[in-house]
């Protein structure tokens, strides 16, 4: 008796290995499992991180808030904006161009701010411009008794007639819309206007802050600023912080080091930059925090 349990006990356990051996089979080899139209939210990280540089480039060519806020939503982020920022600081860390960095900036910027602020703006046409008509130059050979006309055509560019009136250069009379952009025109230096010491000992301490303004007192965002000192140099942008400000950006400092702070965009330069020494109310001193201002005059 015990021995034919024994055996019914072998065969129930070798069929049921033999079952999920036949299950695994059937599912990874034979008819695996395919996701067909699964959530973005359920992607693995780096191809999140692929998914918000498409939508930022889509939304660098469309301008359409609501639809780059609907699809990063289906990424389920607890804060898409911090998510972006936080994605744009490690393309600068890894060392990207502004021009791959700056829609996930300026995508994270405008969903804080709520509105667009680099509208899309139509083109005008270019003027028409109508190219001279070239005669055709003829040679005239008399004889007693004909005359002969021998024509040489001289290789011409196309040209742009009708009935062989030349057209008249048409005028410009759109009217440029209004823009909201924070960035300013090209070459529009950033003078420095500010430079605070910040004492706080509950806050972090060595810490160089910048703000941008242009000539509105408007926070300008995606302003290249580099730190240099003895050991090294650093490139960051404005914006990236955009909880702090459109044109906040931060680095920070070590102790007994001499820093030269320049601003691209302009060539703003200011040397001799280093963390400042405060004292709390019972005598001790400790390193505190500097605040740069600059703005566009």
């Amino acid at each position: 008796m015990r021995l034919f349990l024994r055996s019914t006990t072998l065969y129930i356990f070798l069929a049921l290995l033999a079952g999920l051996g036949l299950g695994l089979a059937y599912s990874w080899l034979i008819s695996p499992v395919t996701y067909v139209d699964a959530s973005p939210a359920l992607l693995r990280t780096d191809f999140k991180d692929q998914y918000r540089v498409v939508i930022a480039a889509s939304y660098a060519s469309t301008h359409d808030l609501a639809r780059a806020r609907a699809r990063l939503a289906l990424l389920s982020d607890n804060d898409p904006i911090g998510e972006l920022s936080a994605q744009a600081q490690r393309l600068v860390a890894a060392g990207e161009t502004l021009e791959n960095v700056q829609p996930l900036a300026q995508l994270a910027t405008d969903l804080q701010q709520g509105f667009v602020s680099i509208p899309s703006t139509s083109t005008p046409f270019k003027n028409i411009i109508n190219t001279p008509i070239i005669n055709t130059p003829t040679l005239e050979i008399t004889s007693p008794t004909e005359t002969q006309i021998i024509t040489e055509e001289a290789t011409a560019l196309p040209t742009i007639s009708f009935e062989q009136t030349p057209l008249v250069p048409l005028a410009e009379t759109s009217t440029p819309r209004p823009t909201f952009t924070p960035v300013p025109a090209p070459g529009a230096p950033f003078t420095l206007v500010g430079q605070d010491t910040i004492c706080e000992p509950g806050n972090q301490a060595d810490l160089l802050q910048f703000i941008l303004m242009d000539s509105r007192r408007k926070q300008v965002a995606g302003i290249e600023i580099i730190v240099t000192w003895s050991q090294g140099e650093d490139h960051f942008f404005t914006g990236f912080k955009p909880e702090l400000g459109d044109g906040y950006a931060d680095f920070v400092m070590q102790a007994n080091t001499i820093y030269s702070v320049r601003v691209v965009e302009g060539g703003t330069f200011v040397p001799n930059i280093s963390a400042p020494i405060c004292t709390d109310p019972n005598g001790v001193k400790y390193s505190g925090s500097l605040l740069l201002t600059f703005q566009q005059p």
